[in-house]
């Protein structure tokens, strides 16, 4: 049964413009042990020039119906914790096709910084997979610097209603577009909207500049065709 969901007083911003972000998180006295994560044949290492940047941000309800019994997703999906759209990563991009990744060894992220994080990001197992494949390949930073500005960009982020949007005939196009009203100076072509296979929204991933300001995504990135139709998972709760 899908109901609707119910944001915390403190998550409203503006009319009908919402922090969809963790409706409710407490986080764990301590985290679980990560592994390392490294490169491998499939995704080597790739250390090319950045030429901007993708922030990736995933709809926690969608997540969790097709992978609430994994392994990990406990925290995201468990009945103590309620999230709307989670951080996935801040991912250097290159200047063409190509992507910098696992750039140099990555230490293990300490657990303190994971614990700040997991409200932003649940998964301490993704936090690690993160700061190995993309952390590493922004000069200059450490864990800890990595997701104060992944989180910092991500905080920042307003969002439609999610509930009405869903409720209705839906687009990857209308959706891009009722998520730039709620953000000002993003534009619906500076958006990508990713869906499952079924049609169900999955992420959306907003192309910054060098900068770390919004800009126009590059016509290779993917996403939905603005025409593409789109649904939204509103939970199970």
């Amino acid at each position: 049964m899908i109901v609707r969901l119910t944001i915390a007083a403190a998550a409203l911003a503006l009319p009908g413009v919402a922090q969809a972000q963790a409706y409710q998180c407490s986080t764990p006295a301590t985290v679980e042990r990560v592994r390392p994560d490294l490169p491998s044949d499939s995704q080597p290492k790739r250390v090319v020039p950045i030429g901007g940047y993708t922030l990736a941000i995933t709809w926690a309800p969608q997540y969790c119906r097709d992978n609430g019994t994994r392994s990990g997703s406990q925290f995201q999906c468990g009945a103590a914790n309620r999230f709307g759209f989670t951080l996935h990563g801040l991912w250097p991009d290159g200047v063409d096709k190509d992507w910098p990744q696992y750039c140099r060894a990555a230490e293990f992220v300490p657990p303190p910084v994971i614990r700040a994080h997991l409200c932003t990001t649940p998964s301490a197992q993704l936090l690690q997979h993160e700061w190995a494949k993309h952390g590493t390949c922004m000069p200059g930073y450490r864990p800890a610097k990595y997701f104060n500005q992944s989180a910092g960009l991500y905080g920042k982020l307003r969002y439609p209603d999610m509930d009405s949007l869903s409720r209705a005939p839906l687009t990857a196009g209308r959706f891009a577009t009722a998520m730039a009203s709620a953000n000002p100076g993003l534009n619906a072509d500076m958006m990508r909207v990713t869906a499952t296979k079924q049609g169900w929204l999955d992420e959306v991933w907003i192309c910054l500049d060098r900068r770390f300001r919004y800009r126009r995504c590059p016509v290779h990135q993917g996403g939905l065709a603005d025409g593409a139709p789109l649904k939204i998972w509103r939970g199970s709760r």
